[in-house]
């Protein structure tokens, strides 16, 4: 196949993940206890899960035929060697149950190594982040970056609690703490995808979190990168998209806050 135009790839996407955003709030009121099961502890899809990522998946297949998919609803399995689809088609089910927001589409294309395009979609503001490779970062069509702050003690700080994986936990909340302290505040607002959206521009400084999955990151990281920010594991290397961690922040804010998650949920003093 000729090389992707980034561009179009990603008007595309976008496209696709407004007409499946609207879809999801319209329909969200008639979502029951009976459209909706556990896969885990704590974790929950729901019947619009499973839609949303059938549409999804059908839209991106014709977009690059020959892309294989990592998909949270495992609607079509098989990884390729040059592109791949990463989709959550519902992140922050647990919000969208109960009606509260945020709640977000997240797809992202990776070529190789490397993520290509992402999409962010919150549906319940009608926004959307996107980002393609060469370009910028965008929401709702204007330019976005991320912020300037430069001490942890001046920023804002998201993060999301843990819900199956405990095995960090105390050291988690020992970071937590001492965030509490010598910072302006954590939120944690139920979808890792949003968090992600707001670092890109500029509404939170950063983003910590632990038990991630590609799917929960690929797009809002890559925004990020696109806005001018950088991301990384808890060690600073480069293992964020599959490793299960993920920091990111502005450029002039990571390196003491890098440095601050590692202390806590690395080196993990007692």
């Amino acid at each position: 196949m000729d090389n992707l135009n980034y561009q179009q790839i990603c008007e595309e996407v976008v496209t696709l993940a407004r007409h499946v955003g609207l879809w999801l709030c319209s329909e969200r009121q008639s979502l029951t206890s009976v459209k909706m099961k556990a896969k885990g502890v704590h974790d929950y899809v729901t019947q619009f899960d499973k839609e949303s990522e059938k549409t999804i998946v059908a839209k991106l297949k014709e977009l690059v035929p020959e892309a294989g998919f990592i998909a949270e609803e495992d609607t079509e399995r098989g990884l390729e060697d040059q592109y791949n689809w990463i989709v959550d088609p519902l992140d922050g089910t647990t919000n969208f149950i109960h009606g509260l927001p945020p709640t977000a589409i997240s797809i992202a294309l990776k070529e190789y190594d490397e993520i290509v395009v992402g999409v962010v979609y919150e549906i319940w503001r009608d926004e959307c982040f996107y980002a393609y490779k060469d370009g910028k970062a965008y929401l709702n069509g204007y330019p976005i970056h991320v912020s300037h702050c430069s001490k942890l003690d001046a920023s804002l700080l998201a993060t999301g609690f843990p819900y199956s994986d405990f095995s960090i936990l105390d050291p988690f909340m020992r970071y937590m703490r001492w965030s509490m302290q010598h910072t302006h505040g954590l939120r944690r607002l139920g979808s890792a995808a949003t968090d992600l959206a707001y670092v890109a521009c500029g509404r939170c400084d950063g983003y910590f979190e632990y038990g991630m999955k590609p799917y929960d990151v690929a797009a809002g990281a890559f925004i990020i990168q696109q806005a001018g920010g950088q991301v990384s594991d808890f060690s600073g290397g480069n293992n964020w998209l599959f490793g299960g961690e993920i920091i990111a922040s502005g450029p002039d804010l990571f390196p003491e806050f890098q440095q601050s998650v590692k202390h806590f949920l690395i080196d993990n003093p007692e």
